[in-house]
C-alpha cells in the first residue's frame, strides 16, 4: 500500500533527462536559449512558430520570461512562461516552465559543457506536475525541439 509520502517521492522522481551533443560552440548554444531571435528559431515543433514580438527574456536570477507558441494545423496558442532561477553564462541555466495559469511550474536545468568546438547539453525537467504520460509526451516534444536546435546552431 502506497502512502502519501510514497506518492510525493514518486512525483519528485518523475521528469525528463536528455543529453545531446551539438556541433557548435558552447556560447552559441547558450545564446540559442537566452536570445529571443535565436530562441524563436528552434523552440517548438516543425508545425509551430513563436512570433519574435511575443518573446521577452530577462535573463538573470529572478527575471521572467515568456513566449507565445502558435502550434499545429489548428494554430493553437500556447503561452509559455517562467522565471530564471540560476544563470551562469555560458555554463548553466535553471528556470521554471509552465503553459498553465497559476503558480505550478516545472523546473528545467540545462548544463552546457564545452567539448572543443562542440557542446554537450544536459537537459532535465522536474517538478512532478505532469503524469507519467505527460512526461513521456513532453520528452518527445523536447526531442523534436532539440532536433531544430541542432539545425539552428550548426547553420
Amino acid at each position: 500500500m502506497m502512502t502519501g509520502a510514497d506518492d510525493l517521492t514518486r512525483a519528485a522522481e518523475r521528469g525528463i533527462s536528455i543529453t545531446r551533443v551539438f556541433n557548435a560552440p558552447r556560447e552559441l548554444v547558450f545564446q540559442a536559449w537566452t536570445e529571443p531571435a535565436r530562441f524563436a528559431r528552434w523552440f517548438g515543433g516543425r508545425d509551430s512558430s513563436i512570433p519574435l514580438e511575443s518573446i521577452a527574456m530577462d535573463v538573470r536570477p529572478g527575471g521572467a520570461w515568456h513566449a507565445l507558441m502558435i502550434a499545429g494545423p489548428d494554430r493553437v496558442e500556447i503561452p509559455w512562461k517562467g522565471v530564471y532561477l540560476e544563470v551562469t553564462p555560458p555554463e548553466r541555466l535553471v528556470f521554471t516552465l509552465s503553459d498553465q495559469p497559476g503558480p505550478e511550474a516545472e523546473v528545467v536545468s540545462v548544463v552546457f559543457t564545452d567539448l572543443g568546438g562542440k557542446t554537450q547539453m544536459v537537459f532535465q525537467q522536474r517538478g512532478g506536475h505532469l503524469t507519467d504520460e505527460g512526461y513521456a509526451g513532453a520528452q518527445a516534444g523536447w526531442e523534436l525541439f532539440f532536433e531544430r536546435l541542432a539545425e539552428v546552431v550548426a547553420a
